[in-house]
């Protein structure tokens, strides 16, 4: 039994209660009492809203599952039965989003975006700290620089990988930064006259930069500075000098290091990189949520046999050119993920039966931002006193109207002011999709972030036509015409409702985070698609992908494409079924395999560990980042493939039993890992044999309804 704390009908988990009471109350202004009222209040209010809500999405998928049954797959048709039952809904009108209170980050800047389970303290510091990132360290430790030619990474530095480390550092600083004359690989000198930056050459003469406004300040002495701090497409580049450093000796120049500004913003994750299920694990989040809006958070690492206390880099200053300072923001923006409307969990009862997760995030994670919402704090994340939101898995404009409802009453019950918080709408369910434009109408003076979520987005498309045919090989869903013009209508339908220069437009997560030479020489395509920001798996991911913003300038290409018209809907609307289904048995089982293993070798760590995102060897052994998204279309595509005959029970469980064994040998190493082979019956395996064989019935083919009940189940948890 859960100990638990009665305040009127509501029974709150005493962790969580405690949590409240004695770290987010005091200070906050609000008792506890009115706190608590209100919060029950909202919920009672609420619960059947939401429940309704959910109740039309099965209702609703019922009936398409059924169509699908009855009639072979048309356009036209399909077209017509989908406005009868209210799925596809009439274009409301032009609009523009009239957002206030917006950062700059958001509104204005684009660049690299980090998402960071807000469960792991570490990674919460390291991703807010990532707004500044080193150049020289990102390339030394990545395959963006080649081994070739005795470029090794090795245990110590090695010289000859550093050169060239050297030699990309400066490429970009040329193309980036283009001097009037000459190349900053012949520099020999940097100094500040006339406030200007000049620059000696390795023959004696003397240059500045071509375009002399990106010289935007520096520290240090101008005759001798130590930072020279630059500014691209809204971006700043600082060139760090110090003879005396081991990397500055080997410069003609001294300069010892490039400091790219990087995630210029980080969504602090409470959904799908977690393992949440009960309050234990809420607190977890929740309190470090609490220390980073606070600005207290603290973390102490071993690393190299010396204790190291990690916590939030203090804003930077540099000398500017009319003789002041100017201080530049030393933390990445953070928005807050919280859940979307599906789940429940066991923190809090109101009469017996668990309350909605979202509305106790919507209600309890405003409160801990009090000391940012009010200025109180000395680490600021917002200066405009605002809370971003992003909000997820949420199905047409219905459900959006009701997250702003939400938001109203959680604004209300916690005396704040009116649209403090704002709202990130995910644009990866296709009930979403097909109505986008009607959904940012509902949230249009709140709206901050739209995305797109490939994963997720894939899954309902699997999920939604579970009936109509056998999809395509997971591989080949990118190359169907569903998804450019999902990618494409996402930005045209955003700029034309006015993002452009008040929100952000997003793309989704480069997925193998130690092969950034591919995302060096592929991701480009986000900024140049639209996109003014797009999700990394890492701050070096960050730091490399930064690159792409002095490439591409995003605000001058999306006023180019308010120019083009957006891919049509027909295209959105089509599936990505397969035309010919004449696999052979080596294809299919290659396919069940690379599903299979990546199912098994994300679920176990969930299960078991409570590990919601982590770098997951895949079949192949190449780390892959893998959430509750990439779960999602893996187990609904096998899910598919069972329901249209392509593969058969027997098949799938003998393949899911050979992927355990690979799944154990590939954690062999792990003292916390708990084999699955070869009996095969732990809450885990389980858990991964359901999402699978059960797939068709998960409402919307999410995963969190199994993998919260064996995660619970593993921790003894049987209900109040």
């Amino acid at each position: 039994m859960t100990a638990r704390i009665q305040k009127g009908k509501l029974a709150i988990a005493k962790e969580l209660y405690d949590f409240i009471e004695n770290e987010a109350l005091p200070g906050s202004g609000l008792d506890s009492e009115t706190y608590w009222k209100n919060f029950e209040q909202v919920v009672v209010d609420l619960s059947p809203k939401n429940k309704a809500l959910l109740a039309k999405r099965d209702e609703i998928q019922a009936k398409i599952d059924e169509w699908h049954r009855n009639n072979k797959f048309e356009l036209e048709a399909y077209k017509a039965f989908l406005k009868e039952i209210g799925y596809l809904l009439p274009e409301v009108e032009d609009f523009q989003i009239s957002t206030e209170n917006v950062d700059e980050e958001i509104a204005l800047l684009a660049g690299a975006q980090l998402v960071v389970p807000v469960r792991n303290a570490r990674y919460c510091l390291n991703a807010a700290n990532a707004r500044w990132g080193s150049l020289y360290d990102a390339l030394y430790g990545f395959d963006v620089i080649s081994e070739e030619g005795g470029a090794e990474k090795g245990k110590g530095y090695n010289p000859v990988r550093g050169d060239k480390v050297i030699a990309f550092a400066k490429n970009f600083l040329n193309e980036t930064f283009p001097l009037a004359n000459g190349s900053y690989a012949d520099a020999t000198r940097y100094a500040v006259e006339d406030k200007k930056l000049v620059v000696t050459l390795k023959d004696g003469s003397t240059t500045t930069l071509a375009k002399e406004a990106q010289f935007v300040g520096f520290n240090g002495e101008e005759s001798a500075p130590v930072e020279i701090v630059l500014l691209n497409n809204g971006l700043h580049v600082i060139i760090e000098i110090d003879a005396n450093s081991p990397i500055g000796k080997t410069d003609a120049a001294g300069v010892k290091d490039l400091v790219l500004e990087a995630a210029v913003t980080t969504i602090q994750d409470l959904e799908d990189s977690i393992a949440a299920v009960d309050a234990e694990e809420k607190v977890e989040g929740y309190r470090n949520w609490l220390g980073l809006m606070k600005g207290t958070l603290e973390e102490s690492i071993e690393k190299n046999g010396k204790t190291v206390t990690r916590k939030l880099n203090k804003d930077r200053s540099h000398k500017n050119l009319i003789g002041g300072e100017t201080t530049l923001h030393g933390r990445s923006l953070m928005l807050l993920r919280n859940v979307g409307h599906l789940m429940t969990n066991p923190a809090i009862l109101v009469d017996g039966v668990e309350i909605y997760e979202g509305i106790m995030d919507a209600l309890i994670t405003p409160l801990l931002s009090f000391a940012d919402i009010k200025g109180q704090n000395e680490n600021k994340n917002s200066r405009k006193g605002s809370m971003y939101i992003v909000k997820p898995k949420m199905h047409g404009p219905e459900e959006v109207a009701f997250a702003v409802e939400l938001f109203e009453r959680a604004e209300q019950a916690l005396g704040l002011p009116a649209k403090t918080l704002k709202i990130g709408i995910m644009d990866e369910e296709r009930r979403t999709s097909v109505n986008l434009k009607n959904c940012i109408a509902q949230a249009k003076d709140r709206t901050i972030f739209i995305n797109t979520g490939f994963m997720d987005r894939t899954g309902d498309e699997i999920h939604t036509f579970m009936e109509a045919g056998p999809f395509v090989r997971k591989g080949e869903v990118k190359a169907q015409i569903w998804f450019p013009a999902y990618e494409n209508r996402n930005v045209m339908v955003g700029l034309q409702a006015g993002l452009r220069g008040k929100a952000q437009i997003g793309k989704g997560m480069w997925p193998k985070p130690d092969m950034l030479l591919d995302m060096y020489k592929t991701k480009i395509e986000h900024p140049e698609a639209g996109a003014s920001c797009a999700w990394v798996p890492s701050p070096s991911g960050a730091v490399i992908h930064a690159i792409h913003y002095h490439q591409c300038n995003v605000s001058a290409r999306q006023q180019e494409l308010l120019k083009t018209e957006a891919l049509p809907l027909d295209d959105l609307l089509t599936p990505p079924l397969a035309t010919d289904t004449n696999w052979t048995e080596e294809e299919k089982t290659k396919e069940l395999e690379n599903n299979l293993q990546g199912i098994l070798g994300y679920v176990v760590r969930w299960v078991d560990l409570g590990v919601g995102c982590s770098k997951v060897p895949g079949i192949n052994n190449v780390g892959l980042m893998e959430d509750r998204a990439t779960l999602r279309i893996s187990s609904q595509h096998v899910a598919n493939w069972l329901r249209h005959g392509i593969v058969t029970q027997q098949q799938v469980e003998e393949v899911m039993q050979r992927m355990a064994k690979i799944v154990d040998e590939q954690n062999a190493n792990d003292p916390e890992y708990t084999n699955m082979a070869p009996s095969f019956d732990g809450y885990a395996y389980k858990a991964a044999y359901d999402l699978v064989f059960k797939g068709g019935e998960q409402p919307s083919g999410y995963t969190e309804p199994l993998l919260h009940a064996y995660r619970l189940k593993l921790k003894g948890y049987t209900g109040d």
